[in-house]
């Protein structure tokens, strides 16, 4: 079959190509799926780059959600051939390629009527925010929710996770096309932090109260400035640094105004907890059903477009998700 493989560290597209390599083995408590869909995450370049926490060995190809088709499981296990299911595979045996065997610990199921791009794209932005809001934060109808970057992934799920919570969303986003974004989505209020302040819009919005929930991945001067418009005991929700600067904290002022700060690390629960995330897993889907979510596509990509799609996703020239939408000829053929 075919994969992307990085057989050298650098930036994607001088690092990339095409391979042909042997279809993965099936094992048991392992479920083989054809690979429908491929979704991109910003940690993917960092692999390429070598700078990313994990550092798999060369080669290996990337690709950590997916959804697809099961073609072999275990008769007696949770799946059953033909299922529609996304997966979570890792480097050195990621997603970009037509086929993986994934532990069935890492496969979910996923409802017959979702297209297999949403399927791709859902699960590390909604899981992330779902936990970050129900679990960390534990929002409650009628709260106050700022979400930063709303026309992001998490971002972009959080504001719909919110609203599905009861709570009054006010999102910032940066011009007009991820404002309006943020609008369809169903923000109450969308802040232009290009042209706004967004703490003096919070603070008018709140009638000077102030925000119960932030949910803040970018960090750096945003973090810094989310202090002085979060509500008497309001939860800060450090989800992580898009914007490139890890903030630090003053105890004192975490004292004054009785707020707390806390840290959302979606993937070392899911590696603690799986049946929790099994659970919030069921949650999720039936929030789907309800048609209380949908998640934000920027574009879908061929598969021989990898590249370009990286090369945009790094320009932080997108919105939500970028997905690979494997060929009608699977790749593998």
């Amino acid at each position: 079959m075919k994969v992307w493989q990085v057989k050298k560290l650098g930036d994607p597209q001088d690092v990339l190509s095409i391979e042909e390599v042997e279809k993965p083995e099936w094992k048991d408590n392992e479920v083989l799926i054809e690979v429908k869909a491929v979704a991109l995450n910003f940690f993917d370049i960092l692999l390429c780059q070598g700078t990313y926490q994990e550092k798999p060995p060369l080669p290996f190809t990337f690709g950590s959600e997916i959804s697809g088709v099961v073609l072999k499981c275990r008769e007696d296990g949770p799946f059953k051939v033909g299922q529609k299911v996304m997966a979570q595979p890792a480097a050195p045996k990621g997603g970009l390629a037509g086929y993986v065997s994934v532990d069935e610990s890492r496969v979910y199921p996923i409802p017959e009527s979702m297209p297999f791009d949403e399927a791709a794209s859902l699960f590390i932005t909604y899981h992330t925010s779902y936990y970050a809001l129900f679990n960390r934060a534990d929002i409650q109808k009628g709260e106050v929710l700022l979400v930063h970057a709303g026309a992001g992934g998490v971002g972009s799920a959080a504001i719909q996770l919110g609203k599905a919570a009861g709570a009054y969303v006010i999102a910032t986003a940066g011009g007009k096309e991820k404002t309006q974004i943020c609008k369809e989505l169903g923000a109450d209020v969308v802040i232009d932090y290009l042209t706004e302040d967004f703490v003096e819009v919070v603070k008018k919005e709140t009638g000077g109260k102030g925000a119960d929930v932030i949910y803040d991945s970018v960090g750096g001067d945003v973090f810094e400035r989310s202090k002085k418009c979060i509500a008497f005991d309001g939860r800060l929700l450090v989800i992580g640094f898009a914007g490139g600067t890890i903030p630090t904290i003053k105890a004192n002022h975490v004292l004054v105004k009785n707020y707390s700060v806390v840290g959302v690390h979606w993937g070392y629960f899911n590696r603690l907890y799986p049946e929790k995330v099994v659970k919030e897993h069921e949650d999720i889907m039936n929030l789907y059903e309800e048609g209380k979510i949908k998640p934000l596509l920027y574009k879908t990509f061929d598969f021989e477009q990898v590249p370009e799609a990286l090369q945009l996703l790094g320009g932080r020239k997108t919105w939500g998700k970028v997905v690979i939408k494997m060929n009608e000829t699977n790749p593998s053929n």
